[in-house]
């Protein structure tokens, strides 16, 4: 088998190309590397379809490993013969692999095999064969012997060993798993006396649906309430219709007899059905698992790409009833700088002490902005602050604090603030969050800060490893500050990993800032091709050499000479303005490739520091409650959750509204992440109120 090929086929990129991502990953190129640096080799392929390209070939790679341990166990047997061989070096699909395999599996000794070494396969075939129901039960007379008590036990096992070998049959096996694939259906049934207890899944006490037809958020609910243990999930197929086709591909090979027609029901209830509930079941769970995956992953790029307030001071909050608001102080650099307690809201209610300690902090460190956490009493802290602040110059914002906790109690958090209270560790991070939310979340396990449903019931390695490549991408694409950065923002640039980056803030404190991109090289285990990779995605603010403050990467700052020298100009004569002859771009490209080209130009014109927009403070309803809202009443609100079946929105109360997919737009959606972004304000329409449940229908429709 020819992976590149199958690869290049299944994602209809040129050979050419995936040969090329091949050699380049085989060197130690990185995805964003890869993507960014050698457009010209891979014929201009982005992340997406470098990551598919990885993906596939770790998949084929595997299948590959598969099928030679399948030849090897069944030669090993003596069994494989030069037609199973064929057959299977042949095979491209996974299930047709293990069902060829399947005769030959090592595996618990079965009803038809002890029947077998009882000496009763002579029967099995005669009843195979005969059409005679009664010679079928004279025959089995003969075998009353040994272990075997009577005929009727004897019949039973050789019917056991026919269903057996029915069921391992591929014709057989390859009718009911497109039926199953094109026809089953899901079921559930709450379990006996697990009512009231598994009140949240009653939507799935009685219900049926087409497999084919099933949404991922529904598949991941049903398997969550079978294992919690409040529901009975069954995957089956029309049964009658089930039996009829097993008799269509054995007519040629089994008589019409009731004993024949026992097996077929046997092996279809024994075996079969089981077989490919479990398989159809396992397809759900790896479908669902991709699709949630891939909300999930997608709303974390959303959160770690939302726009970055920039340098400005700042009083966090982490708000609090019992125990208080944790406030911490942060300058424009994001460095703590004081802390304290508030009190506002029940059993406490110092309001005017709180009033008091805020407007001394705004006073005495000129504060910007205010970052509230988005837990427990933040709405009320939220309407506190736009209270107090109304009129004055001084923004607030509702900061997601997914992950803060974690973060407080982290190795990451304790360098950090090793003499601080981790309380106070949160409200930093909070305020963080706000001036530059991605360098503050690359230091939280991604699964803690990203938004979606289910995450804890997907696929885990895979969940991290789309994660992973989710914040790594967010990195590379925004780029990272040299003599700012933290070790856990640099541990995710291209090419580099946690030791290197400790080297380099060590570096950088032993020997002050970087003034240019070369001086990587100084620092210990930073080879050649590392500082390849990592060189692009590293900017120098107030370096030496402009170029180290663009993305074009220094393999190339000869090129950049060239066409300077092309151009009469010099470097400051150019970066930031419109002022490159198109005769100098022409006799380059003459030269050298042209995705190189248009990049070092374009980024010379209009270098990228920071691609995200710029953020905007949110309005603020006048609800303060569930009950405050009526049907019909038209709010602005903020987007806090994607999933498949709809976005969650903010409106300013304790309970996120729910705009269901097909109240998301007049025209039909199909991709929810398409329409929506996390922290999009959007207008929406209150459809309905349920208080009892405490949900709100809200919808996005004109």
């Amino acid at each position: 088998m020819n992976i590149t090929a199958q690869i290049s086929k299944e994602l209809n990129i040129s050979l050419k190309s995936v040969e090329k991502v091949f050699e380049l990953f085989h060197e130690g190129g990185t995805v964003p590397f890869v993507a960014r640096y050698r457009k010209e080799a891979t014929g201009n392929l982005d992340e997406v379809q470098l990551i598919q390209i990885k993906d596939r070939q770790a998949y084929w790679g595997g299948f590959l490993k598969r099928k030679e341990s399948i030849l090897q166990a069944i030669d090993s047997q003596g069994k494989l013969t030069s037609e199973l061989k064929t057959k299977l070096k042949a095979v491209m699909v996974l299930t047709e692999l293990e069902d060829l395999y399947l005769p030959y599996k090592q595996k618990r000794k079965s009803k038809g095999e002890k029947a077998i070494e009882q000496g009763l396969k002579p029967l099995a075939i005669f009843m195979q064969k005969s059409r005679s129901n009664s010679a079928i039960e004279d025959k089995a007379y003969s075998f009353v012997k040994g272990e075997i008590e009577d005929e009727k036990q004897a019949l039973v096992g050789a019917i056991n060993i026919l269903a057996e070998w029915i069921a391992e049959d591929k014709w057989v096996r390859d009718q009911l798993r497109n039926q199953f694939e094109r026809f089953s259906v899901a079921s559930s049934k709450v379990k006996r006396g697990k009512k009231e207890e598994g009140e949240k899944y009653k939507d799935y006490f009685d219900f049926s649906e087409k497999v084919s037809r099933m949404a991922s958020h529904r598949i991941l609910a049903l398997f969550r309430a079978e294992k919690e243990g409040f529901l009975n999930f069954s995957i089956d197929v029309d049964e009658e219709k089930a039996i009829q086709n097993i008799q269509y591909k054995i007519k040629n090979r089994y008589e019409n007899n009731r004993f024949n027609n026992n097996a077929i029901e046997e092996s279809y209830k024994r075996i079969l059905q089981p077989n490919f509930e479990s398989e159809v079941k396992k397809a759900l769970k790896e479908k669902a698992d991709v699709d949630s995956i891939g909300v999930f992953a997608e709303n974390l790029k959303q959160l770690l790409l939302q726009s970055p307030l920039g340098a400005k001071n700042i009083i966090a909050i982490d708000p609090g009833f019992r125990t208080g608001c944790k406030v911490a102080v942060l300058n424009r650099n994001g460095d703590f700088t004081e802390n304290t307690t508030i009190y506002p809201h029940p059993p406490q209610n110092k309001l005017a002490e709180t009033k008091k300690t805020l407007e001394h902090l705004t006073q005495k460190h000129q504060i910007e902005a205010i970052a509230i956490g988005n837990g427990t009493a933040g709405l009320e802290t939220e309407k506190l602050c736009r209270g107090l602040f109304k009129g004055i110059d001084i923004q607030v914002f509702s900061v997601n604090e997914a992950g803060a906790s974690i973060y407080s109690a982290s190795e990451i958090a304790r360098d950090e603030f090793p003499d601080i209270d981790l309380t106070v560790r949160g409200a930093i991070s909070i305020g963080r969050r706000l001036i530059d939310p991605l360098a503050e979340l690359v230091k939280i396990d991604a699964k803690s800060i990203g938004v979606g449903q289910y995450q804890h019931d997907v696929n885990q390695p895979l969940l991290k490893q789309k994660l992973d490549e989710v914040v790594a991408s967010c990195v590379n694409h925004v780029g990272v500050e040299l003599n700012t950065a933290s070790y856990p923002i640099l541990a995710h640039v291209s090419g580099l990993g946690t030791t290197l980056a400790k080297n380099i803030v060590a570096y950088r404190d032993e020997n002050g800032n970087f003034t240019e991109r070369k001086q990587l090289l100084k620092v210990p285990k930073m080879g050649k091709k590392t500082y390849e990779q990592a060189a692009g995605f590293l900017r120098i603010e107030k370096g030496s050499n402009p170029l180290d403050n663009t993305i074009i990467h220094p393999e190339t700052y000869k090129l950049v000479a060239e066409l300077l020298k092309l151009n009469n100009s010099k470097i400051n004569d150019v970066i930031g303005k419109q002022v490159i002859n198109e005769e100098a771009v022409k006799t380059l490209k003459e030269k050298y490739d042209n995705y190189t080209i248009d990049f070092i130009v374009k980024e010379l014109q209009k270098p990228t520091i920071d691609p995200r927009e710029a953020l905007e403070e949110v309005t603020f309803n006048s609800v303060d409650s569930i009950a405050d809202l009526r049907e019909g009443m038209e709010l602005t609100g903020t987007i806090n959750n994607i999933t498949n079946f709809g976005a969650f929105v903010n409106i300013g109360i304790k309970e996120s509204g729910l705009v269901h997919i097909s109240e998301i737009s007049n025209t039909f959606v199909t991709n929810i992440q398409e329409v929506v972004k996390l922290n999009q304000q959007v207008n929406v329409r209150v459809l309905s109120v349920d208080l009892a449940r405490k949900r709100v229908q809200l919808s996005m429709k004109n």
